[in-house]
């Protein structure tokens, strides 16, 4: 695994091992220390590369963090770092007398293997570390990009390759417990790691295993010695169900568990490193991390934005995985020396590298195969080599030449490994567990605010009807004492008066007593009623309380009800879009796979006016193949709806827009769905998706929709009124792949086809993107591009015959003579049978015989009507030659007799 120059003197015990390397490991550790101590020029020339090494890194961060979820997914080549380990002391002596085999070029990047003493082998890297790199500097270039990459969302795989005894455990595993200097990648990286999360809203979890004779075992609980591996079958995920995972909190707990860890792997003592690892150590840290952003708000019928509104947007949560992989060394047997158990221990470890070796060597060279079913590390590295992580890997060399072999095996695994290509992608999720804690803190508050409310309402209540009550009882006592003091007073009034009734002045008197006894009684029965009033009023004030308590209880029922159908709405809508995910997924493999018989059984033309020269037998074959397709279609109608699958056009997932325009690409194949198609704007959404997308699959199958929906005449005008033609002509001047060449040609071979739209056809470009695509040169392409050309020929001809067209032809003003005259006798018979129409619908106006007579287009058609195997053809082509004066003029100079 690790040479004891990179592993002795450490304080890590490991289970297994030899014990026989104490005090000689010391000594070699401080030799290393002293060889690993650069000068201030080296130093000041390492910290200008890591500052260059931050700041692309810190770029991007920038751009990924800053980019959408539509173009989450980015291309990354696997990078490859060499590190030379310097002479260990048993290489000091052995090979006192021999140079170096490897030679280090830093500053260009560059390594040299010596053959002998005047020849070498040189080889690029992206980054070449001498012996004297420090362990900071071999992380910043090698670990730290991967580490900012997995803390911004994306997958991350840092793994070390070598012959055993180079040191990748000292590289990535290193505790530094004697000098921190020492550290290997695994601590620095969990130490950037926990400076960037947040331990309120961010979560760091570790496991720790080893794949010792093809068996996972974990590190952190020894007692688990057989994990399974489990695949996800829609995403082809891997994961270890069985494994510990252990949340870290701080460095410290970190620490303790790679010591735990360490001392549960596999070791045994060689001649090649007392403490060779005999096991491949992969650490796995899991974070998951929440993403801000905007609040969504949520409005009442009255149109105010309500308090519980604001937190009805999920948060965004990113998953990412930095795997760090501790391989053990490749070994001959014969060199270190294994037996017994120890002899099976490295025909393990061999396959299993062997078994790596391979799946590079199929990546590297796209094979359509990669092996990553041959064994464990494999499977479990399957998204590292080829999958959507960004990997870093650091292969590990010696200096001696007696390992040259080994040397050079790991160097060509460098190599290979610069050529696999991984599609990095972010993972999100909406947080729904998050959001409903959130509602339903919300929904207490709420309920304890409402208590609250209604306590205060009740006491206010209560308050206002008790000093109601106060004020009418005192009214009403206050009434009554004045009622009885004035009994009292009108009583003796009234005696003082019949003692007095004798006179007549004593009468009047009494009489106007009398009046203003009635005045102040009429203004007491007033004061009566004002009170009575305003008893009144209170009661009506509670009233409107009570039913103002009423509406607030109904609002509060109509909010939890709206909370509850949401809740319903977001689970159907997530088991709906399931469904139309796995039906589409179901659908476009079965489209596809009909496609491909398609084109292994027919040359792959699309039916156009021109066609109906084809014989129909040609056409019988991929009816009967496409009865399959047509069941699914028709199976898909029931069960989806053509609305729900041309919503999907527009969905932010890449790979559900490929398969929904796939299905309609296919529907569109059968002229009974084309109406409904584009009465329910499918045409309109197709010519968006191929303005929009940059997706080249998308770009092919949305073209070959277009082309069969072109196939109506109807159709072909509203094309044309979208702007079809111009989105078809820039597609063709962009597109490389002739598949897509071969469809967007013939939708506009199609199009060719309709008399009224031949002006249009040259105006925005058509014509000459059809001439354009020649350059391909694939025999499809050409087929599409030479039934364009023959479809505008013949409604050209059509044309000058109404009399509606004069001139020469806009084919021949567009320069397409050259190319047609060289085709007209080409090997592939779709490509000649429309070249030899074409030049007979040319040949029919009098005003093209001059450019064709010089063009050369003259002895084809002398050709075309004497050897040309369709009939027809060769019929038109002899009226041609004997209708044209001036063909029979050239014809008679040049002596040639065509009766």
């Amino acid at each position: 695994m690790s040479s004891s120059n990179y592993r002795n003197g450490g304080s890590i015990s490991r289970g297994g091992g030899g014990g026989g390397g104490g005090g000689g490991g010391a000594a070699k550790s401080e030799n290393y220390s002293s060889k690993y101590s650069p000068s201030s020029s080296f130093k000041s020339k390492v910290q200008h590369q890591s500052t260059a090494s931050s700041s692309s890194s810190s770029t991007l961060r920038r751009s990924s963090t800053g980019s959408s979820r539509d173009d989450s997914t980015v291309s990354g080549r696997v990078r490859v770092a060499v590190r030379l380990r310097p002479r260990n002391s048993e290489e000091m002596v052995a090979d006192a007398d021999f140079a170096d085999c490897v030679e280090l070029q830093p500053e260009l990047k560059r390594l040299k293997l010596r053959k002998n003493n005047w020849d070498s082998d040189t080889f690029e890297f992206d980054e070449v570390l001498t012996e004297f790199a420090s362990q900071k500097r071999v992380y910043e270039i090698v670990a730290k990009p991967v580490v900012e990459s997995v803390l911004d969302g994306y997958n991350g795989t840092v793994m070390a390759y070598g012959q055993t005894g180079t040191g990748k455990t000292y590289t990535l595993g290193r505790l530094g417990e004697e000098d921190v200097a020492d550290r290997g990648i695994m601590l620095r990286a969990m130490e950037d790691i926990l400076s960037e999360v947040s331990p309120e809203n961010d979560l760091v979890s570790v496991s720790y295993l080893q794949i010792y004779m093809e068996t996972i075992q974990d590190l952190l609980n020894p007692a688990n010695d057989n994990i399974s591996i489990a695949e996800d079958p829609k995403s082809g995920d891997v994961s270890l169900p069985g494994a510990t995972f252990v949340e870290i909190r701080d460095h410290k707990s970190f620490m303790e568990l790679l010591q735990l860890g360490e001392a549960h792997r596999y070791a045994a003592n060689t001649k090649l490193n007392t403490e060779s690892s005999r096991s491949h150590a992969i650490l796995m840290v899991h974070i998951k991390r929440s993403v801000k952003g905007r609040n969504s708000s949520f409005s009442s019928e009255n149109g105010n934005t309500t308090l519980l509104g604001k937190t009805l947007k999920p948060a965004i949560v990113r998953k990412s995985k930095l795997v760090v992989v501790d391989l053990a060394g490749s070994e001959r047997i014969n060199k270190s020396g294994s037996e017994g158990h120890t002899l099976e221990e490295a025909k393990s470890i061999n396959l299993s590298l062997s078994a790596l070796g391979k799946c590079i060597n199929a990546l590297a060279e796209n094979s359509a195969h990669v092996p990553v079913r041959d064994s464990k590390l494999t499977r479990l590295l399957r998204d590292s080599f080829g999958g959507t992580a960004r990997t870093s890997l650091v292969i590990t060399v010696g200096p001696s030449p007696r390992h040259r072999g080994e040397t050079s095996s790991t160097i060509m695994f460098g190599q290979r490994a610069m050529k696999v290509e991984n599609m990095l992608k972010i993972k999100e999720e909406f947080d729904y567990k998050s959001l409903s804690r959130k509602l339903e803190i919300q929904l207490d508050k709420l309920i304890a605010e409402h208590e609250r409310q209604q306590k205060v309402f009740q006491d206010e209540i209560e308050r206002i009807a008790l000093e109601a009550q106060e004020r009418v009882d005192e009214v009403e006592q206050n009434y009554a004492d004045a009622l009885e003091k004035e009994k009292l007073k009108y009583q003796k009034d009234y005696m003082e008066s019949v003692r007095r009734s004798n006179t007549e002045p004593t009468m009047l008197l009494a009489l106007g007593e009398v009046a203003e006894i009635k005045q102040k009684l009429h203004n007491e029965i007033a004061l009566r009623k004002a009170a009575e009033a305003e008893v009144d009023n209170l009661e009506n004030q509670l009233i409107h309380w009570k039913n103002t308590e009423n509406a607030r209880n109904a609002e509060f029922l109509k909010l939890r009800k709206m909370l509850e159908d949401e809740e319903q709405q977001k689970a159907k809508l997530e088991d709906e879009i399931e469904l139309l995910q796995s039906q589409l997924l179901q659908i476009s493999f079965e489209a596809d796979e009909s496609r491909r018989n398609l084109d292994r059984g027919l040359s792959g033309e699309i039916p156009s006016p021109v066609d109906s020269l084809t014989p129909e037998s040609n056409h019988q074959e991929p009816r009967e193949s496409g009865n399959g397709e047509k069941t699914s279609m028709v199976k898909l109608f029931e069960q989806v709806g053509l609305h729900k699958i041309l919503s999907l056009l527009e969905s932010e997932d890449a790979d559900v827009r490929i398969h929904a325009v796939k299905v309609v690409a296919n529907l569109a194949a059968e002229e009974s769905n084309q109406e409904r198609i584009v009465e329910a704007g499918g045409l309109t959404s197709l010519l968006t998706l191929l303005r929009s997308s940059t997706d080249e699959t998308i770009h092919r199958v949305a073209a070959g929709a277009i082309a069969n929906l072109a196939m109506n005449e109807t159709n072909q005008e509203l094309i044309m009124s979208q702007g079809g033609i111009s989105l078809l002509a820039l597609t063709a001047t962009k597109a490389e792949d002739p598949q897509t060449l071969r469809m967007v040609a013939g939708a506009i071979a199609n199009l060719c086809g309709n008399d009224k739209l031949q002006g249009k056809l040259r105006a925005e470009g058509g014509i000459r993107a059809l001439l354009g695509m020649v350059r391909c040169k694939h025999p499809d392409v050409l087929a599409q591009v030479a039934r364009g050309i023959a479809n505008f020929a013949k409604c050209e001809s059509r044309a000058s015959t109404q009399g509606t067209k004069s001139g020469r032809s806009v084919l021949i003003e567009d320069g397409a003579l050259p190319w047609i005259v060289q085709n007209a006798n080409n090997e592939a018979s779709p490509i000649r049978r429309h070249i030899e129409l074409a030049l007979c619908h040319l040949a029919q106006h009098e005003v093209n015989a001059k450019e064709m007579i010089n063009g050369g287009a003259l002895w084809e058609l002398v050709r075309i009507s004497r050897d040309c195997s369709r009939e027809d053809i060769r019929a038109l082509g002899q009226r041609t030659l004997k209708s044209s004066p001036s063909f029979q003029v050239e014809l008679k100079r040049l002596r040639i007799d065509c009766g």
